[in-house]
């Protein structure tokens, strides 16, 4: 994991799409486990999108919000979390996750 350094730039934190503000994924999350969380938002995303009745729609918007979640783009600020907290919010959202898949 990279050094951390105190105060992340603005830029560092948000990306801005067309004037529209949104939290950047936590820099700090590995690179298998980025992955797998972006997996995991993918078939959300794409979930939403084809479901089938309110019951499939609850659990593919269920698994998106675990994934943002987990990559730091919702929920505490990865910026105001100390290492530990923010490794335990990644690591958590994937285990719960992948409980999804059994």
């Amino acid at each position: 994991m990279a050094e951390p350094r105190d105060s992340p730039t603005e830029d560092e934190k948000w990306l801005v799409v067309d004037g529209r503000r949104w939290r950047r994924t936590d820099p700090a999350i590995p690179d298998d486990e980025l992955a797998r969380l972006k997996s995991h938002l993918g078939r959300g995303r794409s979930g939403v999108r084809t479901a089938h009745g309110d019951a499939e729609l609850e659990a593919t918007r269920h698994r998106t919000q675990l994934a943002k979640v987990g990559l730091g783009e919702r929920g505490t600020p990865w910026w105001e979390q100390t290492d530990a907290e923010r490794r335990e919010r990644w690591e958590s959202a994937l285990a719960e996750l992948d409980t999804l898949d059994d």
